[in-house]
């Protein structure tokens, strides 16, 4: 007994000797190798051929290091934390609205004033040229030279100049400045069938706050059912993650767990308050574009089989970070810890390698490991959030992008016909009832035809490269006559494209018009009826055995 004790105790000794030893060298390395960089450093300062800009040279050196842990730990410069607050709080000091690049015009345009903020209070509407701001010009400047100009001090004034096309004449506009907190939360209604539908689109401070009078209103309109939408939902804070869930599970649930290296990074967040409802039923709409926080959120109703997850595969973000303060007003955030949700798995679906400069490996299925839920559906970790029903949204047809990307076409044809047709009609219908008109549609199908608009369609790229395989092969000559006819049939028209795709453009058109009258609520509420995704979770909350039945394990 003693020798085993012996024995035991040696290996003991040993094992905290080689970690002592291993922490030692790490120590070590670390300071060497800020030596070494002090010392190389110094004998730029002193010997490189021009005067170093310290900001940029250090500056550049720091993001090289950040790169090669992962995307989310950065540095913010003195004049970059402003950055930071806003990603924080989703507040800024400006004016409240959306601006762009008119590539025709080479100006900076007012493209999507925010309701009841200064912009929209003080009458600029979207295609006004932005001309000067104060006494600065702004004929030659950047989106982001404007932007900053345009943002503040809150409580601070402005003179602002635009030229308002519909009209020719040059405006002045007095604006204060003030604080703008991003709409996280810019629709909710009723839909057929009592179902409840709330459009949440980021988690920042106070979006719970909101989410809950938004629920109790709901319910006061007597929804008795909800659809979710977290599509293209980035994240935030998870703290606000937990208290959403909160509404809809009971007190003291542990919803998602953080583990770090550090104790300090380790945490528990349980939900803290008696809920509103745990029983009605619920389907969340998620994408790849649904990340962080919204995964939380959307992994937790999965794992306690709270409700159904709708769409497509979520992002795969299951790290965690936190702010931290620097020197001289600087600032951090690093990644400090990874999220696990209450089945217990981790949904980070890429590793971030560490070594030279760092890469990127995306976890593979086969790797993924299996986790059940409280009912005991199976679910997995690694790769995002996988819905438990799967449908997928229809592509957009290629012409469509073109006319609606910003500087993606050098006419800008479809934002011209949408500001000419705003300065035309001084009101329009309800944001769920507006369509174009028949005559509206052919007036927007003659100016794109006529602008001259060009746009590039896949299927010339891909038969421009099968023409260049031929010919490296040696085949082509003698199937020319195939490609010839082939290359008719593929003939860049824009009249035909136009047609074929008639009604995607169309709900494209009506949606931008629409967000100038009645914003971005307006916006969201137009495009609910052509919504795929949210038809079908309609379909199943008013289908009570199909949705206790995707819930059960069998």
């Amino acid at each position: 007994m003693r020798r085993h004790l012996t024995l035991v105790l040696l290996l003991l000794g040993l094992t905290l000797s080689a970690s002592a030893q291993k922490s030692k060298d790490h120590h070590f390395e670390v300071g060497k190798h800020l030596d070494i960089f002090n010392q190389l450093y110094k004998n730029l300062e002193l010997l490189y051929v021009d005067t170093l800009n310290p900001k940029e040279t250090i500056g550049t050196g720091i993001n090289a290091m950040l790169r090669s842990l992962d995307p989310y730990t950065e540095y913010y410069a003195q004049d970059e934390t402003k950055n930071l607050r806003m990603m924080l709080t989703g507040k800024y000091a400006g004016i409240g609205a959306l601006i762009r690049k008119h590539q025709k015009l080479d100006r900076v345009v007012i493209d999507e004033p925010y309701a009841n903020m200064p912009a929209a209070e003080a009458g600029l509407k979207k295609g006004d040229v932005i001309i000067s701001i104060d006494d600065t010009l702004m004929n030659d400047k950047t989106v982001g030279y404007v932007s900053d100009h345009l943002r503040g001090e809150p409580g601070t004034s402005f003179l602002l100049k635009v030229m308002r096309p519909s009209t020719g004449k040059l405006m002045s506009f007095k604006i204060t400045r003030r604080n703008i907190k991003l709409p996280e939360l810019p629709y909710y209604g009723i839909r057929e069938g009592n179902v409840g539908y709330i459009n949440l689109n980021s988690f920042t401070e106070g979006c719970a706050k909101d989410m809950r009078r938004a629920f109790i209103d709901l319910k006061k309109q007597g929804a008795t059912s909800l659809v979710l939408d977290l599509r293209g939902n980035g994240g935030g804070s998870e703290q606000e993650a937990v208290d959403i869930l909160n509404l809809w599970l009971p007190k003291g649930i542990t919803v998602v767990e953080n583990r770090g290296k550090v104790r300090q990074a380790n945490k528990e967040y349980k939900t803290r308050v008696e809920p509103l409802d745990t029983v009605m039923p619920m389907v969340v709409l998620v994408n790849g574009e649904t990340a962080s926080a919204s995964e939380i959120t959307s992994g937790a109703i999965q794992d306690l089989d709270r409700g159904i997850i709708l769409g497509t595969r979520t992002y795969g973000k299951g790290l965690v970070q936190i702010p931290i303060d620097l020197p001289y007003n600087t600032n951090m955030k690093v990644t400090t810890s990874k999220y696990y949700i209450p089945s217990g798995r981790c949904i980070q679906a890429i590793n971030y390698k560490k070594g030279s400069g760092g890469y990127r490996e995306h976890i593979p299925d086969s790797l993924t490991k299996v986790f059940y839920t409280r009912n005991g559906r199976e679910v997995r970790d690694g790769g995002g959030i996988k819905p438990d029903v799967e449908v997928k949204t229809d592509t957009i047809p290629n012409i469509a992008f073109y006319l609606s990307a910003s500087g993606q076409d050098s006419t800008e044809v479809m934002f011209d016909y949408v500001v000419d047709y705003i300065a035309k009609h001084p009101t329009i219908a309800p944001a769920a009832d507006f369509h174009l008109t028949d005559a509206d549609w052919q007036e927007f199908k003659e100016r794109v035809i006529q602008s001259g608009f060009t746009y590039d369609p896949v299927s010339k790229k891909q038969f421009a490269e099968l023409v260049k395989t031929a010919k490296f092969e040696g085949y082509y000559e003698e199937a020319k006559p195939a490609f010839d006819e082939l290359e008719k049939k593929l003939n860049h028209d824009v009249a035909f494209a136009l047609d074929k795709h008639e009604q995607v453009i169309r709900q494209i058109v009506e949606q931008d018009i629409v967000s100038a009258y009645y914003y971005q609520a307006g916006s969201i509420e137009a495009t609910l009826g052509f919504d795929k995704q949210l038809k079908e979770a309609i379909r199943l909350l008013k289908n009570t055995d199909e949705y206790k039945k995707l819930l059960s394990k069998e």
